[in-house]
């Protein structure tokens, strides 16, 4: 395989896909809003464009052997002009049990040769908090909801097998951490690495319904979310060896990702 277009290549997933493709000889081409504040290494190749533009799609994938997909919004509208345009061979970004939007897309994609990639919560995605945790307290529904969150980095060396093998053509893979961890427990390791207190406050059911609906979620989505949240105090999201299996090497804890990204979380002012 020679060209890859890496769709969402200076997200913090996406960056990790980008070395990876490079670091195995690998042509990476990436569709990005504006080059100039791409940050991306010298020698990707850079398309400018928006992924809501089948046109800028199409520029992008000329000529490209296979694409990773991440669709960044809460709908799969749109979705399908956008899948028309991309490569035959397409590692899609999806969630844990392909539900949602998520799943509609992996039925546009259903015709192609693709690899769904379904990790759970991102554990990258508690930078959030960073502002709350400036201010000493961390607000969020269901303290005692277990995730079995997944570091950046693990996603990605999955993403790079799968573009990488033709052998992954037509595989689901399952990807979580190597634990399921409660909310409240996230907030003490953060608390740990950076050495300093963090009360956490637990929101009620509407309070973190608006919450998602200010993001951008449309209700459904929020509404489901909750109740999500709700169901893992008791049933605390599984825990696949899928990332072990792959790479042959354990999945990073959620402990290893709060060290790597303890700078991350600002100091009191």
């Amino acid at each position: 395989m020679s060209t890859v277009l890496v769709i969402g290549a200076t997200g913090r997933t996406g960056r990790h896909i980008v070395t990876g493709l490079r670091a195995a000889g690998v042509t990476v081409r990436a569709l990005v809003r504006t080059p100039d504040l791409a940050d991306l290494p010298a020698d990707v190749e850079l398309v400018a464009g928006d992924l809501q533009d089948p046109a800028a799609v199409r520029r992008a994938a000329v000529g490209a052997d296979a694409a990773f997909l991440l669709w960044p919004w809460f709908s799969s509208e749109g979705a399908a002009a956008v899948v028309a345009e991309l490569p035959r061979r397409v590692v899609y970004l999806s969630t844990l049990g392909g539900g949602g939007f998520w799943g509609e897309i992996e039925e546009l994609l259903k015709d192609r040769d693709w690899t769904f990639v379904r990790p759970s919560g991102f554990a990258v995605n508690t930078l959030a908090w960073a502002e709350q945790i400036r201010a000493g307290a961390v607000q969020l529904p269901y303290p005692k909801a277990a995730r079995s969150l997944i570091h950046e980095r693990d996603i990605a060396a999955v993403a790079v097998l799968a573009l990488l093998g033709e052998h992954h053509i037509g595989e689901i893979y399952e990807l979580t951490g190597p634990e399921a961890i409660t909310q409240e427990d996230q907030v003490a390791t953060i608390a740990g690495v950076i050495g300093r207190p963090i009360r956490v406050e637990a929101l009620t059911d509407s309070a973190a319904r608006d919450a998602m609906l200010a993001q951008g979620a449309d209700p459904l989505l929020a509404d489901s979310a909750v109740t999500y949240w709700a169901s893992l105090v008791s049933s605390p999201e599984p825990v696949t060896t899928t990332v072990a299996t792959l790479t042959g090497r354990p999945a990073l804890t959620f402990a290893a990702w709060a060290r790597e990204h303890a700078a991350d979380f600002p100091a009191d002012r």
